[in-house]
């Protein structure tokens, strides 16, 4: 039997929502469950279905990049994360406010974090964590209970009748929180007075998390209010441990400290300039009917379509009318309406004034969570065996460590009896590798001086890779791309690494560089995405 969560209490579908998106967003919800990993037993059991329906929407999730299939498992793969953009996108608090949090944080040493209220219950929207053996384990898009959070009370103050018969009825049905996996279960005999502090939340503009979701942990929270309306549009808390401050000690020294940082949210709130109206989305769909016709039963083209529907969305694209849906997509109006159909039944999208639809935070828990904390070695390993299958040599990922070293952080090694061997950590001489160079050529303070690079650094910048011939060992052929952040800085390089007797110079440039040079771009692609919102640790 499939196990019940909060979230799927809910009425019977409407006749015209589309069963296979239906389908398809519980395997994408369970797989984020699942920590981003699950086989095909796992998620027939979680979600109901047939093995064979299970591995038909698994293999047209991996079409759209969304999973990748490691053996048996369906793994989440980095380009999920482009629905949680575009809710992020559109809602546009994290852009606007992330910096004043990021900030705080550095000047408390604390973690700080915003949130939204996702009906009875909040999801983060934004986390600046601090690095410590004890640290927070919330990620981005992680779905609370709001009665075992700071932040839940000064949502709740707004809560009508309605929303408090909700929350009763969920509490009635689910008194454990088995439906919040972020969280421990909650202990029978725990005294709820929620609705106490909601309205002490309300009178007094602030609340207090005293060891609500496990010991130890503490936060305070203050609303940031929208300036025209005056409604909480996100609430700011800080977070701590016991071991550093108490409950008391957080209202009395760090809450004047977050009410100045949340005034000065509420004035950048006030002072936004509109939305940057880019050149709207169109045919985002259209790719879909080859695919179907390519794979045939093995692709389910209506959960495809259903789910780029979400992609149409985005800054200056907050709220769209059926109209523009189906003009972004290039989806007959029919298709995209039963689709806007669904996703309201499902809770992932509000209707709006104006017959527009809006992106709810529930699209942040389809596949958002177990990435918005990854790195680019995690990012880039997949790719790195890809390549090294591919061309039977070892691949490596490095950043510069420091001015003259570079340090591994990811690879993938060969099937030979003579291969290279270095390992992950490991740091190297930058100049004599193929990976320095590639680095040291994209250094920080030399873009805009070419004429100041060391004549082979400049021709290794104008030529775009860097190949280097038995300079570091004898035998060893070496060749390497940068991948570059979303500013167009490189960040780290991948190489691909030869014997002189496997490969000619020549080989190198006309056989390896196209392959490697796909794989750079499909790990900065990876890269852009799963940094636009959150943190990519580069080791």
């Amino acid at each position: 039997m499939p196990v019940t969560t909060a979230l799927d209490a809910q009425a019977a579908p409407p006749d015209e929502a589309v069963a296979p998106l239906i389908r398809g967003i519980a395997v994408l919800r369970h797989l984020t469950e699942a920590g981003g990993t699950a086989g095909p037993s796992a998620l027939e059991r979680s979600t109901g279905l047939a093995r064979s329906t299970v591995d038909r929407i698994t293999a047209t999730l991996a079409r759209m990049g969304y999973v990748r299939l490691d053996g048996r498992d369906a793994v989440l793969a980095p380009r999920v994360m482009e629905l949680g953009n575009a809710y992020l996108a559109a809602l546009r608090l994290p852009a606007l406010l992330d910096a004043r949090a990021d900030a705080l944080a550095d000047e408390l040493d604390e973690s700080v974090s915003l949130a939204v209220a996702d009906l009875d219950g909040i999801r983060f929207i934004h986390q600046a964590t601090r690095r410590r053996a004890m640290s927070l384990s919330f990620r981005i898009g992680d779905l609370l209970p709001a009665e075992r959070t700071a932040p839940g009370p000064l949502f709740a103050a707004e809560w009508t009748d309605a929303d408090w018969d909700r929350w009763r009825e969920r509490r009635a049905a689910d008194p454990r929180d088995a439906g919040f996996t972020a969280v421990p279960p909650r202990e029978p005999s725990t005294a709820d007075d929620f609705e106490r502090r909601a309205r002490r939340a309300g009178r007094d503009g602030w609340a207090l998390d005293d060891q609500l979701i496990e010991p130890g942990l503490v936060a305070v929270s203050v609303p940031v209010r929208d300036p025209g309306s005056g409604r909480v549009v996100c609430v700011a808390s800080v977070v701590s441990h016991t071991s550093r401050h108490s409950a008391d000690d957080l209202r009395e020294t760090l809450l004047p400290r977050l009410r100045t940082a949340v005034a000065a949210m509420e004035d950048d709130l006030r002072q936004a300039p509109p939305p940057h109206a880019g050149p709207a989305p169109s045919g985002l769909a259209t790719w879909t009917t080859a695919s179907k016709h390519e794979l045939g039963r093995e692709f389910v083209e209506s959960l495809a379509r259903g789910l780029t529907v979400l992609t149409a969305f985005g800054e200056s694209r907050s709220a769209l009318t059926l109209t523009e849906v189906a003009k972004a997509t290039g989806l007959a109006r029919a298709t995209a309406r039963r689709a806007l159909i669904t996703y309201e039944h499902l809770g992932l999208v509000a209707p709006g004034p104006e017959r527009t639809f809006t992106l709810t935070p529930r699209v942040l828990g389809l596949g958002f969570p177990p990435l918005s904390r990854t790195t680019l070695p995690r990012l880039a390993a997949p790719h790195l065996r890809a390549l090294a299958d591919l061309l039977h040599e070892p691949t490596a990922l490095a950043v510069l460590a420091s001015d003259t070293e570079i340090q591994y952080t990811a690879g993938a090694a060969a099937s030979r009896v003579l291969t290279v061997d270095v390992t992950v950590g490991a740091r190297l001489p930058a100049r004599p590798t193929s990976l320095g160079r590639v680095l040291l050529a994209d250094a920080p303070d030399t873009p805009d001086r070419p004429d100041a690079l060391p004549p082979e650094l400049a021709e290794v910048r104008a030529r775009g890779y860097a190949l280097v011939d038995e300079e570091l060992e004898s035998g060893l052929r070496s060749i390497a791309v940068p991948v570059r952040d979303r500013t167009g800085r490189a960040v780290a390089a991948v190489n691909v690494s030869t014997h002189a007797a496997r490969r000619s110079l020549e080989e190198c440039v006309t056989q390896v560089l196209p392959e490697l040079r796909a794989a750079a771009d499909l790990i900065q692609a990876d890269l852009h995405t799963a940094s636009r919102f959150t943190r990519v640790a580069l080791s």
